[in-house]
């Protein structure tokens, strides 16, 4: 009798970059049911507090990885992988292939040699200006199409097409595999990311003084000012999508991230004032002229392959998502997850 005591092993799980922003959101959602083991930096900024809430099995500084991961092989079940240098503005490219491609190249190695399963962050970034589309096709082919426009955005494509080529070639392959075009991502936790935070944590400060807050204009013709348009997508949305993969372990592929619906700059900064119960108030500058010939006038990403691989749940809009946020994280005494 007991024996019928006896709980199953829980599962252990690696995040890579687990106390960045998509990182720390998926340990949250884990720690309870998983032991959890972030490899990340933390370095002198507040990152920490995005962990602090959360029971964590064990630490990993990223250059230790190697080692930790040859003499921990027996316990690991799957590897998150959200580690990167994520900032579009990095013109360090040798930094930028060291973190978002080769060490992925070698946590897919891994992950193949030891049959375990990997789930990493790829970008929408790797569609450039859009004009091949915002299809998630995973073919040599279909890759070798997309133009990224900035080194990170390339990174990420260099290491969707070395799995391209590896599973033409009949390479091995982790016992899961599944990579995630993240689009706009916005949420608790992106404090720590400075100019890359989303566009909603830049506009609250104004927003809840009751101040105007700024937008770009647009230098397009077929976009008025503030139209611009992104597929903005709520943080658990994505960590849902996570912990559906890492309950599916027989679904792999490259997945677009997205709500599948695009909306505008003004109707982000709208929601805002929403959420505070204000009216909105919106002054547009001019695009900075070093990023204005690169500038994204329209994302939206076609979710249609994750829902036929068997994801069945509803994204949170923007107006839902971004009262979340507003309400329960950035109008509070503690904002962290």
């Amino acid at each position: 009798m007991r024996d019928n005591l006896v709980s199953a092993k829980r599962p252990t799980i690696l995040v890579t970059g687990g106390a960045g922003f998509i990182g720390s959101n998926i340990v949250a959602a884990h720690a309870k049911d998983a032991d959890v083991i972030v490899s990340d930096w933390l370095g002198q900024d507040e990152r920490w507090r995005n962990l602090a809430k959360h029971d964590i099995a064990d630490h990993v500084f990223p250059e230790d990885l190697p080692d930790f991961l040859k003499g921990n092989a027996h316990s690991i079940d799957t590897i998150i992988h959200m580690g990167a240098i994520s900032a579009t503005t990095e013109t360090n490219v040798d930094a930028i292939m060291r973190n978002n491609f080769h060490l992925s190249r070698d946590l897919w190695h891994w992950c193949a040699q030891e049959g375990k399963r990997l789930i990493y962050a790829s970008s929408a970034a790797t569609y450039g200006d859009g004009g091949e589309g915002f299809d998630d096709g995973e073919s040599q082919v279909e890759l070798e199409k997309l133009k990224p426009l900035n080194a990170y955005g390339w990174s990420k494509h260099v290491f969707d097409r070395f799995v391209a080529l590896t599973l033409a070639q009949g390479g091995p392959a982790p016992a899961q595999w599944a990579g995630l075009k993240f689009f706009n991502v916005y949420g608790p936790n992106e404090y720590h990311k400075g100019s890359m935070k989303s566009v909603i944590a830049h506009v609250f400060p104004k927003a809840a003084a009751g101040e105007s807050v700024t937008l770009f204009k647009s230098h397009h013709p077929n976009y008025e000012d503030g139209g611009q348009l992104r597929d903005f997508v709520y943080v658990d949305d994505c960590v849902r999508v996570v912990q559906w993969l890492a309950k599916n372990p027989n679904v792999s592929g490259l997945y677009n991230l997205g709500t599948g619906q695009a909306r505008s700059f003004a109707d982000l900064a709208r929601a805002v004032f929403a959420a505070l119960n204000r009216q909105p108030s919106i002054t547009y500058v001019d695009t900075p002229l070093e990023i204005r010939d690169k500038y994204q006038y329209f994302t939206q990403a076609n979710m249609t392959k994750l829902v036929q691989a068997g994801f069945a749940e509803t994204f949170t809009s923007l107006e839902e998502g971004v009262a979340d946020y507003v309400q329960n994280y950035l109008w509070t005494d503690d904002p962290y997850r």
